[in-house]
């Protein structure tokens, strides 16, 4: 199959090419030598590569999605919850605009993450329910001009029987077969899911800098040398290998949505490139997330003490103060810790009314994950 993927926009030299390939792989299997097998006549009997091409688009975009993708997306999703809950007990510091915040556990933070992809799947899987309605039928221009009636249904009938799968026939065959809507949709899924997955690398990229001059609340698995001039030096290349999954999977998005602006008529003419586009987006997506899940996230460890530490010093815990003793003050005694780098606790004694125990309470970091008024 020598042809290239940027060829005639409908995919014909392809579809020609797998129809010439049958035919003499039909006449090698048949021992009578005047039987000829037609690459037009008998192979593509019924059939014409407008229909033809995008019938398999969808087919390949649903399989690889079911089969590949999210089931590595499920697993990705399972190993957050299951190393969140690991480190249920873990209070660390919260961050908005990158600067402290109010607490929060890890459990609460990987939880996040995992609802992130699970929301990514159910959205997959919404666009595969119009990835199963199959063009095969429409022929040249969806009028199905020389081919059975009853070929599209026994043609869904027949794959849905070889995949185990429920695919069908189209609703309307001018929709399905001159646009790629479908796989415009499915692609912009994927470009959300690589949004959230890059957000989510992004964060175990800052919860793993350092180990000293940065955040180091996390420490991932050393995989490889991270220079080859600085001694001992361990980057997260897990990760920016997501990254750059996700940039490529955005640019693949953008590629789709300009092949769906290409259709004009009864045809959409760059058939080849959407489906090139779609399938190496899945592809890419269902090894990236396998691969963050087995080599990082499941063997990431938290750094408890340096955590603790960091929690403690964490001046932004004075808010529990504010229905206690209102925002003026507990911004005051905030200021004091931070600049005189003392406990929130000890300087909220010399400056408030309220007891060591009630303050002791008060200011308890995990109560704060809470929710609801700390007392």
């Amino acid at each position: 199959f020598p042809i290239d993927i940027y060829q005639t926009g409908s995919g014909t030299s392809s579809n020609m090419n797998a129809n010439e390939v049958i035919a003499h792989r039909a006449m090698e299997l048949v021992s009578d030598l005047s039987v000829k097998v037609h690459p037009n006549d008998h192979i593509n009997f019924g059939q014409s590569s407008n229909d033809t091409f995008p019938t398999a688009i969808r087919i390949a975009g649903y399989l690889e999605a079911k089969n590949a993708l999210i089931p590595s997306l499920k697993y990705l999703q399972e190993t957050f919850l299951k190393k969140g809950a690991e480190y249920s007990h873990v209070v660390k510091t919260g961050r908005t605009h990158l600067m402290d915040a109010m607490p929060v556990t890890f459990e609460q933070e990987f939880g996040g993450y995992a609802r992130q992809i699970e929301i990514g799947i159910q959205r997959i899987e919404s666009a595969l329910e119009h990835m199963a309605e199959l063009p095969m039928g429409g022929t040249a221009v969806g009028t199905g001009i020389n081919t059975d009636p009853e070929f599209p249904t026994k043609f869904a009938a027949e794959i849905s029987k070889l995949t185990g799968e429920s695919f069908r026939e189209a609703e309307n065959h001018f929709e399905a077969q001159s646009t790629v809507d479908a796989p415009v949709a499915l692609g912009a899924q994927l470009k959300t899911l690589a949004v959230s997955l890059l957000k989510i690398v992004n964060d175990l990229r800052w919860m793993n800098s350092g180990p000293n001059g940065g955040l180091g609340e996390i420490q991932l698995a050393a995989l490889q040398p991270g220079s080859s001039i600085m001694p001992g030096k361990v980057n997260p290349v897990i990760e920016e290998s997501m990254a750059m999954v996700c940039a490529q999977v955005i640019g693949y998005d953008a590629a789709i949505s300009v092949g769906g602006l290409s259709g004009n008529f009864e045809l959409n003419v760059m058939l080849p490139m959407v489906a090139h586009s779609l399938l190496e987006s899945i592809r890419l997506l269902s090894n990236a997330a396998l691969n963050l899940a087995e080599r990082s996230v499941s063997r990431l460890v938290v750094r408890e003490d340096h955590i603790k530490a960091l929690v403690g010093k964490n001046p932004i815990l004075v808010t529990t103060l504010n229905p206690l003793i209102g925002y003026d003050m507990a911004a005051k005694i905030a200021k004091k810790a931070f600049a005189e780098n003392r406990a929130l606790k000890e300087v909220a004694l010399e400056m408030c009314d309220l007891s060591e125990a009630e303050l002791e309470s008060a200011l308890d970091p995990a109560k704060m994950t809470k929710g609801g008024f700390v007392e």
